[in-house]
């Protein structure tokens, strides 16, 4: 991953993280689709962002460390219009509708 889709990633925009899974001998490469709620520890070597996606009813949130090689790549889908917050974890209470007049992303 380069330096510039690192320093776009932000709380609030949607994102696709492409993430290389190994089962077994086989290797396979999977899509997780959600809004970031936080990057933490800024560029460093220990940066992360958490990516949370309702799946099934269900709110599944993943914490993928920034410089990892399990992620190939990176797609921004929608960025909101203004995000007011650095974390936006306040979304985890609300419904899809709600958060989306929120952070006025297509989430």
């Amino acid at each position: 991953m380069d330096i510039k889709t690192i320093q776009k990633i932000k709380s609030g925009h949607t994102v696709r993280v492409w993430e290389k899974i190994k089962e077994g001998e086989k290797e396979r490469i999977s899509k997780f689709q959600g809004i970031v709620l936080a990057v933490k520890h800024g560029k460093e070597i220990g940066a992360a962002f958490t990516v949370r996606s309702v799946i099934d009813g269900v709110g599944v949130e993943k914490i993928y460390p920034i410089y990892s090689p399990i992620i190939s790549k990176i797609e921004f889908l929608a960025a909101p219009k203004k995000s007011r917050r650095a974390k936006i974890y306040y979304i985890r209470n609300l419904s899809k509708k709600k958060s989306r007049e929120k952070i006025g992303a297509a989430a």
